[in-house]
Parts: structure tokens; C-alpha cells; sequence
């Protein structure tokens, strides 16, 4: 119970990449206030080493939570596809495995075909986000994830 509060102080002070904020400073539109500044050298020794320990604590902390987001990227990135097999112009299927059978206009989901399109890729967004030309009665997000979608290849009958 008494890491609680250091392990939030370092949380909160941390920018996040996805955010490029402090998670204090979106909750609160402000920055943290620490309550002492380190820098200002006194002759008080207890302060001293209360600041010490905070900093241990601090790095201790720092480094948990460094390891714990790598072992999380290494978990969400085990079944990622990379967007690199996608460019612009490219005809794509998307996956219906979520969507809602009322968006299909079918009464069975044994009656629906696994792959509708072929959509063409707009805009690359990020390493497994793409972003469709789709059109307006299909009623979905333009931006799709790469796990959804398969690259449309048109059989050519000889």
C-alpha cells in the first residue's frame, strides 16, 4: 500500500506516446505539483533523505512499469499483422466476423459470406490501421484494422 502513491506519481508523470501528454495533465488540464522542489539545496537532512527515497522508489517503480510494458507489447503484438503488404490503391475484403446480422440483411449468420468488398485502401494510417474507401450504406468506420481485412486477389478464368 505504500508504493501505491509512488507508483501513481510516476504513472502520472510519464508522457505517453499515444497521447504525448502527461495522464495527469489530461485528467486535470494542468501539470503536477510535487510538493518540494529538489533542486533548492537546505540543510535539512530528513528532507534530504526523504527526497532520496523518493527518488528510489521512483527508479524502482520506473522500472516495473518499463518492464511490464514491454511484456504487454510483446502479448499485443503476437498476432499482429504489419501493414507493409498494404499500399494505397490496393482492393481489400473486410472480414464480417463482427459485424451485426441486421447490418448484413440476412437471418442466419450460416447463410453469410465471411468476406464483403472489394474495397480499395485510401490512406495508410499507422502499422496495422488502414483506412477504406467505403461506401456510405455500409454504415462502418472508414479506418480498419489489418487483422479485418484480406487483399482482394481476382481469379482469372482461362
Amino acid at each position: 500500500m505504500e508504493w501505491l502513491v509512488t507508483a501513481e506519481s510516476v504513472f502520472n508523470n510519464k508522457i505517453y506516446t499515444a497521447t504525448k501528454l502527461l495522464p495527469f495533465k489530461v485528467n486535470y488540464r494542468r501539470e503536477p505539483r510535487m510538493g518540494f522542489d529538489i533542486r533548492k539545496k537546505r540543510k535539512h537532512v530528513k528532507a534530504e533523505e526523504f527526497v532520496k527515497e523518493i527518488k528510489d522508489r521512483h527508479k524502482e517503480v520506473k522500472t516495473v512499469l518499463i518492464k511490464l510494458q514491454k511484456e504487454i507489447k510483446k502479448y499485443v503484438e503476437r498476432n499482429r499483422k504489419e501493414t507493409g503488404e498494404y499500399k494505397i490503391g490496393d482492393k481489400v475484403l473486410i472480414s464480417i466476423k463482427d459485424f451485426p446480422i441486421e447490418l448484413m440483411k440476412r437471418t442466419t449468420k450460416k447463410l453469410i459470406e465471411k468476406y464483403i468488398g472489394s474495397y480499395m485502401v485510401k490512406k495508410i494510417i499507422s502499422e496495422n490501421m488502414v483506412e477504406l474507401e467505403l461506401l456510405t450504406t455500409l454504415r462502418i468506420y472508414l479506418v480498419v484494422n489489418v487483422k479485418r481485412i484480406v487483399k482482394y486477389q481476382k481469379q482469372v478464368e482461362e
